[in-house]
């Protein structure tokens, strides 16, 4: 495949990319310094990007920026991602991997919603179902968007919601809430232990879209008497690097996500 590419375009789309990375606008100098190329060649790149709106010069100081024209490709790109589309497959194989039942929910104006579920092949009748609103204070997905919210969102979604108690194991005070919260932040997936039904245990892990926000969740359900430390640990893992997946396909860049 390397000796189809074309030279040219490689060196262009080297151009852009060194924006992403240098978060500042830059010069004809600045370019060709980073990327070791001459200042007559990056100046027709420059000019010809510039030309076709994907770059823009700041008249006072004659530096570049990334123009309009990529904003609209990204909004494009973006409109077009589907996200049950492309969870979809990443879903079965979890299936297939853990033998388990998995979720994917969307976060929906401070509740969750399951859109897709597949069970596994030993699956026992359970709370969720494809179009339900689930609990957001004691659930895996739940607690795993609520987690990466601002302070002030966590704080209006807790203060109007009705901390239901399903089980003996459902935490309702919100300070509670809130402490689990931040443990779920640092870690990186959530766990639900008999709080939304007994004998159910769920690890979820957060979906985040391009602009860094988290918009969905993953799910592995099980019956807590399946899900040995070991198994739990291995869940653990698989359903994160799920997510990561997923955010990855939905334009999600640790590095670069938009605030």
């Amino acid at each position: 495949m390397a000796e189809r590419l074309i030279q040219s375009i490689e060196r262009a789309a080297d151009v852009l990319e060194l924006f992403l990375a240098a978060h500042q606008d830059l010069s004809v100098k600045e370019i060709s310094d980073k990327l070791g190329l001459s200042k007559s060649t990056v100046h027709g790149i420059i000019k010809t990007l510039e030309y076709r709106g994907y770059l823009e010069q700041n008249p006072d100081d004659l530096k570049y920026k990334l123009g309009l024209k990529l904003f609209e490709l990204g909004n494009r790109v973006v409109n077009n991602l589907d996200l049950g589309k492309i969870a979809r497959p990443i879903i079965k194989e979890l299936v297939e991997d853990l033998m388990e039942t998995v979720h994917l929910v969307v976060f929906e104006r401070g509740e969750v919603i399951y859109i897709e579920k597949l069970d596994g092949p030993r699956a026992l009748r359970i709370y969720s179902q494809v179009g339900k609103r689930a609990p957001i204070h004691c659930t895996g997905v739940g607690k795993a968007i609520l987690a990466f919210q601002e302070e002030e969102e966590i704080e209006r979604i807790l203060s109007n919601t009705d901390l239901q108690s399903f089980t003996e194991y459902t935490l309702t005070d919100k300070e509670d809430i809130k402490k689990q919260l931040r443990t779920i932040q640092e870690q990186g997936y959530s766990i639900d232990d008999e709080e939304i039904e007994l004998g159910l245990k769920c690890v979820a892990a957060p979906i985040f879209d391009h602009q860094g926000k988290v918009i969905a969740a993953i799910s592995c359900a099980s019956p807590k008497i399946r899900l040995s430390e070991e198994k739990l640990v291995e869940v653990i893992k698989v359903i994160k690097l799920a997510a990561a997946k997923i955010s990855q396909s939905m334009g999600y860049n640790a590095e670069h996500a938009l605030v």
